[in-house]
């Protein structure tokens, strides 16, 4: 345990769980963990990621939950991350996690991904040939935000979907190009969340995502895209490729506090990655029985096993 003196053994130890300004008491679902956490003599507080006067060294363990507005400052975030001690999860999964690219690697490891184009800035983009629907959004990103669904057999669909390439283009960043897998509209997407244990990581509990994207993406001005979410019974197969996911982490999945692997079925309902969550997933803990206490327990066993 990180506490060994005396002194620090009379203490109880102190977690930061790591916000952004905009949820500065944690966003509703988060705070469920607080109760369960002083149920097991550990003190939580909400902390925001780049306040410049905290001492990160002063806490036993900091867990990052709702640090959303990183995405703007992708290159600081990563950077402050690694020099943060006992960060969970570790900073070079933060690194490399943060960007969608790691579709890419989980792909060649024979993952079976939703298939994206990646369109680096200033690079030309060629319209799909055929008249499919389309879905684009930068490859770092959160909460849907810069995303759009676009129906190529639209003319102005079509003129949209490339004045949105040339947009996260010309803001630097790398765009994604997917098909929309017409599944969410009917089964939805899957998010199955796993919890640390005594052995690593193990499988609490799933949600159901419904469909959220409508159309075209707006701009900055376009409302926040809500989610529909609902409990959701997770297929022993969806847990089981969830687990083989999770196996190609780089280090290794036992490293990690939480997990969330989101999964869409595609051709055939054959279920394709949409997207592997480990830096600052919604966590659904509200929509499990048990949930809140599982991550508790996720938590004291990191600190419990810290050298």
């Amino acid at each position: 345990m990180v506490i060994t003196s005396p002194e620090s053994a009379r203490r109880e130890p102190r977690v930061a769980i790591v916000t952004c300004a905009a949820f500065p008491d944690l966003e509703s679902d988060d705070r469920l963990v607080h109760a369960p956490l002083a149920a097991r003599g550990i003190t939580a507080e909400a902390v925001i990621w780049d306040d410049p006067g905290v001492d990160w060294a002063g806490y036993d363990l900091v867990v990052l939950r709702s640090p959303w507005d990183y995405t703007a400052r992708r290159d600081a975030f990563v950077a402050w991350a690694a020099t943060v001690p006992a960060l969970a999860n570790p900073a070079d999964i933060v690194r490399w996690n943060t960007d969608k690219r790691y579709l890419e690697q989980l792909s060649a490891a024979g993952v079976a991904v939703v298939p994206t184009s990646w369109i680096e800035p200033g690079q030309q983009w060629s319209l799909p040939a055929e008249r499919g629907q389309f879905v684009i959004k930068p490859s770092v990103g959160a909460d849907s935000r810069d995303t759009g669904r676009y129906d190529l057999a639209d003319p102005e669909h079509r003129e949209l979907a490339q004045a949105h390439v040339r947009r996260i283009g010309a803001d630097g960043r790398v765009t994604m190009v997917q098909p929309y897998l017409s599944a969410v509209d009917t089964d939805g997407e899957t998010a199955l969340l796993f919890l640390a244990g005594p052995d690593g990581l193990r499988f609490s509990h799933a949600i159901r995502k419904g469909a959220m994207l409508t159309g075209p993406d707006l701009g900055p001005e376009e409302p926040r895209k809500t989610e529909q979410i609902t409990p959701r019974a997770a297929t022993p197969e969806q847990v089981a490729l969830a687990e083989k996911i999770l196996a190609e982490i780089p280090g290794g999945p036992e490293r990690l506090l939480y997990a969330r692997v989101d999964l869409i079925p595609g051709e055939g309902e054959v279920p394709l990655l949409v997207e592997l969550e480990l830096t600052e997933p919604s966590l659904f803990l509200g929509y499990a029985d048990g949930a809140p206490d599982r991550l508790a327990d996720a938590i004291l066993t990191r600190l419990q096993n810290q050298p």
